[in-house]
């Protein structure tokens, strides 16, 4: 029996099992993938943590997990099947075996939002890419394309930019969401076409990605492009899919939870991209880590 269970190490589940050691509570952290970190684990360059400038985010993310080693945080890669929640001893259900604990923080993040066009699913893998610091080094040298116009779209653009031949930055409104300084450097850069008020309506190709074809909405104008990659940032969907019936949810799917973490049910907090918030950040989920931990300990000492 656990005092804590942490489903997610990305930076809120790394900090609300650094902060968990630190309260002497005994903390399990579980993650499905091997590594663990989170989406930062995939982003090239992380610019805006503070005290950490232009650090790279699998240096980052390997910095939050070390220090939660280093207090003694006991981490389990293990594949969360199920979750009963409602009782007052919460049961985490994975394919290493069924864990018991007192209290849940779920930090399980979002994943990748898909664009939901013919060829998306077929071409995966096979030139469509939602991680241009994955795979953006098979495509040196190559015409690529970066659908969406968040930060994630620009800082994707700016980094293919630096191998590929040409990268083509297709956004479906006529400006970015972006923060200013990236849109500034997409500008300055000189293998970045923008193309506005454009949607990708088909990728295709023989073995692998060839051509896309676009419609400019604004235009209402169809053509074709031809590309070796397609890089697809056009949001995350938060990963609630075992939580919602018993957690409340909003209408995007993240759980409902305030600044203090609590979510519907009792015992059950909710840190990260996963809640319900204004802004998803790297410094907002480890500030949930945070939070959520004092929140377990009122909780606890209610008991």
């Amino acid at each position: 029996m656990y005092d804590m269970i942490i489903i997610g190490s990305g930076p809120a589940g790394l900090t609300a099992a650094i902060y968990g050691q630190r309260a002497k509570l005994s903390v399990l952290l579980l993650e499905k993938q091997p590594l663990g970190g989170g989406q930062v684990m995939n982003t090239y360059e992380v610019d805006n943590y503070p005290g950490f400038p232009g650090i790279g985010g699998f240096e980052l993310s390997d910095k939050f997990m070390s220090h939660a080693k280093g207090l003694g945080a006991k981490l389990c890669t293990a594949q969360v099947c199920g979750a009963e929640l409602s009782g007052e001893t919460k049961r985490i259900v994975t394919d290493k075996g069924t864990f018991e604990g007192r209290t849940v923080v779920i930090a399980t993040g979002a994943v990748h939002r898909k664009l939901g066009v013919k060829g998306e699913a077929e071409y995966a893998g096979k030139g469509v890419s939602y991680c241009a610091t994955c795979d953006g080094a098979f495509f040196r040298g190559k015409d690529v394309a970066v659908v969406g116009g968040g930060d994630v779209a620009l800082e994707d653009a700016l980094f293919l930019a630096r191998a590929s031949r040409k990268v083509y930055l297709i956004h479906r409104r006529d400006a970015f969401r972006g923060a200013k300084v990236l849109q500034q450097r997409v500008a300055e850069a000189e293998n970045i076409e923008v193309i506005w008020d454009t949607v990708v309506e088909e990728i295709a190709g023989a073995d692998a990605v060839e051509t896309i074809a676009l419609y400019n909405r604004k235009k209402e104008e169809r053509s074709s492009l031809a590309v070796r990659g397609v890089f697809i940032a056009v949001g995350t969907a938060p990963d609630t899919e075992l939580f919602g019936e018993e957690t409340a949810l909003d209408e995007a799917g993240y759980v409902k939870a305030g600044e203090d973490c609590a979510t519907s049910c009792p015992g059950v907090f909710a840190a990260g991209d996963v809640r319900t918030k204004p802004l998803r950040q790297i410094v907002t989920a480890a500030a949930d880590g945070a939070n959520a931990v004092t929140s377990v300990e009122r909780y606890l000492l209610e008991k």
